[in-house]
């Protein structure tokens, strides 16, 4: 089976770009979502993350964000730890899913591919761009957040201009109908490189 990377800074519309996807009948893997269900169910993530931010990272049997958040804000390398304790597992449980999974090719959707080496495991990697303004714009529509906030995010991920350089696919994601029209013309590029 093909994996297929996507992957895009945040505000870029990777999920706009999974949902068309989808919509082709394609599986999707939502790295992001997954990784939130696991922090939930597994007592080993839990276990950890106690120990890494204390007794107040979960509340109510919940992952206290705002908490973490600001630790991580305030302090990078939190971060980091964190991942080490995520990621492999998520990763683990892609693999679980794609061997279920009845398509020619899945697509793994990661805010951060490139940074924590996943492309390795692609066999193809889709970025989605957008202009910076448009990524501010849909980020504070969306997450009620502040540009600060924002812009420190960006900071930890990599730059369109390195992630383009790296990927089989670039997806320039303005307008929806031209994004859809982008999407459906790759995915024939990825059905005919299977054949």
């Amino acid at each position: 089976m093909t994996i297929v990377g996507l992957t895009g800074g945040i505000g870029s519309g990777k999920t706009t770009v999974a949902k068309a996807f989808m919509a082709l009948g394609v599986p999707v893997y939502i790295a992001d979502e997954e990784a939130k269900k696991l922090m939930l169910k597994s007592k080993v993530i839990k276990r950890k993350l106690i120990q890494l931010f204390g007794d107040k990272a979960y509340v109510n049997n919940a992952l206290n964000k705002p908490f973490i958040a600001d630790i991580i804000f305030n302090d990078n390398s939190y971060l980091e730890k964190m991942n080490a304790i995520v990621h492999p597992r998520v990763a683990k449980h892609f693999t679980k899913w794609a061997l279920k999974q009845n398509a020619p090719y899945v697509i793994k959707e990661v805010a951060i591919l490139f940074e924590n080496g996943g492309h390795k495991h692609c066999d193809l990697v889709i970025t989605v761009t957008a202009p910076l303004e448009l990524r501010f714009e849909r980020l504070l529509k969306r997450d009620q957040t502040t540009k600060r906030k924002i812009e420190a995010i960006m900071k930890n991920q990599w730059s369109d201009e390195d992630k383009v350089k790296n990927s089989d696919f670039v997806i320039n994601n303005i307008a929806l109908e031209d994004t859809e029209k982008q999407v459906l013309k790759i995915h024939e590029q990825i059905l005919k490189k299977r054949k």
